[in-house]
C-alpha cells in the first residue's frame, strides 16, 4: 500500500481539481443563464486533467523509480490513478449536484428538451444523479486509461 501512496494523493487531487471546476463552471454560468456553452467549454476541462496526470507520473518516476520509469509503469500507475478517481466518482457526483450545482439537471433538460435535442422523457432519463453516476464512472475509467497510456508515453525515461 505504501509504495501506492503517490497514486492515491495524486486521485484525490484529481478529484478535488474535478470540484473546483464544476464550481468555476457554475461561476460562470454554464449551468444555468448560459447552459448553450457549456457542451463547448466542459471540454476545457481536459487541460488540468491531463496535466494532473503528467506531474503525478512525473512525481512517481522521480521518487519512486529514482527517474527512470518504463511505459508499462508510468501506465499502471496511471490507471491506480483511474481507480481511485473511479472509486470517488459517487461522493464527487453527489457534492457537484448536491451541492455546487443542484439545479444543472433541471436546466440541462430543459435546455435539450426546448432545443428538440431530446423528448422530456429522454432529457429526464439521462439528466439524473443515477444516470451521471453511471455516466461518469465509464468514462473516469476510459478517458483515464488513455490519458495514463499516453502520458506514459511522454514521461517515461530509460537509463
Amino acid at each position: 500500500m505504501k509504495k501506492r501512496l503517490i497514486e492515491i494523493k495524486w486521485g484525490l487531487i484529481f478529484v478535488i481539481m474535478m470540484l473546483l471546476w464544476m464550481y468555476f463552471e457554475k461561476m460562470m454560468g454554464w449551468h444555468d443563464e448560459k447552459i448553450a456553452e457549456h457542451a463547448t467549454y466542459t471540454n476545457f476541462v481536459a487541460i488540468p486533467a491531463i496535466l494532473v496526470y503528467v506531474l503525478a507520473l512525473l512525481e512517481k518516476r522521480k521518487k519512486h523509480y529514482k527517474n527512470v520509469m518504463s511505459w508499462k509503469q508510468g501506465f499502471v500507475s496511471g490507471l491506480i490513478i483511474t481507480a481511485v478517481v473511479v472509486i470517488l466518482t459517487p461522493f464527487s457526483q453527489m457534492v457537484i449536484h448536491d451541492l455546487i450545482s443542484p439545479e444543472y439537471f433541471e436546466n440541462a433538460s430543459t435546455y435539450a428538451v426546448n432545443q428538440g435535442l431530446r423528448t422530456q422523457e429522454e432529457a429526464d432519463a439521462y439528466f439524473n444523479l443515477k444516470s451521471y453516476l453511471w455516466q461518469s464512472a465509464v468514462f473516469a475509467l476510459v478517458i483515464g486509461a488513455v490519458t495514463s497510456a499516453l502520458v506514459a508515453v511522454f514521461v517515461r525515461r530509460k537509463e
